[in-house]
């Protein structure tokens, strides 16, 4: 991934509005950051969406488990991939097919509640459109048991900072 995405900055680590809910997204990896969610928690995220590559293993207990830390509403969006997935021109293609299991990426899609409890269980092996009603009094709800964001930060002793520069390779000066 370094090696795709680099180099990264943090000027995109915001949440957007979307009617009641305020939405973070992180990609992949990112979701096992704590940091990185700390960010979104602190700017009043309360639906966050989990982009993962697919696998179900991926998906399972982080997406609880960011639900129940932010009390927050969790999506993970999961791909497919099987062998006859990979073009014939990559290097390697018939090598890789003939090696591959019968799923690259097996999926794992899933809604998770503020509370933590399955909304939709992670699908596997399965391509679909999935849909669910989310209601934005269960974040208030589960936030009066636990809010992370709120005065259990403990911002008088903890303090995250996020530098949201844009990053580049070179800098120019006179």
């Amino acid at each position: 991934e370094r090696l795709t995405w680099s180099a990264g900055d943090g000027h995109g680590l915001v949440v957007h509005p979307l009617q009641k809910f305020t939405v973070g997204a992180l990609n992949c990896w990112e979701n096992w950051m704590p940091l990185a969610r700390s960010a979104l928690y602190a700017q009043g995220e309360d639906l966050h969406i989990a982009l993962w590559p697919g696998n179900v293993r991926n998906t399972t207990d982080i997406s609880r488990f960011i639900a129940q830390e932010s009390r927050s509403y969790v999506l993970s969006v999961c791909g497919l991939m099987y062998p006859d997935n990979i073009p014939e021109d990559v290097p390697f293609a018939d090598l890789i097919k003939e090696n591959a299991p019968l799923w690259l990426a097996n999926g794992g899609t899933c809604i998770v509640s503020p509370d933590g409890s399955w909304i939709l269980e992670p699908v596997v092996h399965k391509e679909g459109l999935f849909t669910a009603t989310i209601d934005h009094k269960e974040v208030r709800k589960e936030r009066q048991n636990f809010d992370l964001a709120g005065h259990y930060s403990r911002p008088d002793v903890l303090k995250l900072h996020v530098n949201r520069k844009r990053q580049s390779t070179v800098e120019f000066e006179d």
